[in-house]
């Protein structure tokens, strides 16, 4: 058989042949044509077709940084929150005294007296594990939760806040406890 023999039978298939070739390549040459100007000025030397040097990026500050995860002096604020937690669950400390190292202490003060005059409540001490900050007026406090100096809670888990410029045990924090110190009532206290 003889290449190109079936189109003088009249039996040529579409796209075949020295027409579909012939198209083909104009197609072809077509693209190149386009493509080559497209081409020369990506691999130009000079960095797009200027004499000049590209311009070296310069740094930028934002116009506003990220929320920062602790206070400016994270140590100092570590160290009052762990005297501020121990003095809050000493059972010598007054309820005066430990209103005011309590979230919002004054409106509190019925939950406080409750939590304290509660039998267990008025023996429970604590002592701060580690403190991990979240902002810099929040931080989780893990600590140990002792009843009568039996560790009770080994890893218990509460929340400082910085409010008024003190560092504060968490109002959730007190009422999570008087939810787990059995009151029989079943309701929850005021305030929490």
């Amino acid at each position: 058989m003889v290449l190109g023999s079936d189109l003088r039978r009249g039996k040529a298939r579409r796209g075949r042949g020295p027409r579909a070739a012939g198209r083909g390549t104009a197609a072809l040459a077509a693209l190149v044509l386009i493509l080559t100007p497209v081409l020369a000025a990506c691999s130009d030397k000079s960095g797009g077709g200027s004499q000049s040097a590209p311009p070296t990026p310069s740094v930028a500050t934002p116009a506003t940084s990220a929320p920062a995860t602790a206070p400016a002096d994270p140590a100092a604020a570590k160290q009052e929150i762990t005297v501020n937690w121990q003095k809050f669950f000493d059972p010598k400390t007054s309820l005066a005294e430990k209103q005011k190292v309590l979230e919002n202490g004054d409106s509190m003060a019925p939950v406080l007296k409750a939590f304290s005059g509660d039998k267990r409540g008025g023996q429970v001490q604590a002592q701060v594990q580690t403190i991990e900050f979240t902002s810099p007026t929040k931080a989780t406090v893990t600590y140990a939760l002792t009843l009568q100096g039996a560790t009770a809670l080994p890893k218990a888990s509460g929340t400082a806040v910085q409010q008024g410029g003190t560092w504060k045990v968490s109002v959730n924090t007190l009422c999570a406890l008087v939810q787990l110190s059995g009151d029989a009532s079943g309701s929850p206290a005021a305030g929490c």
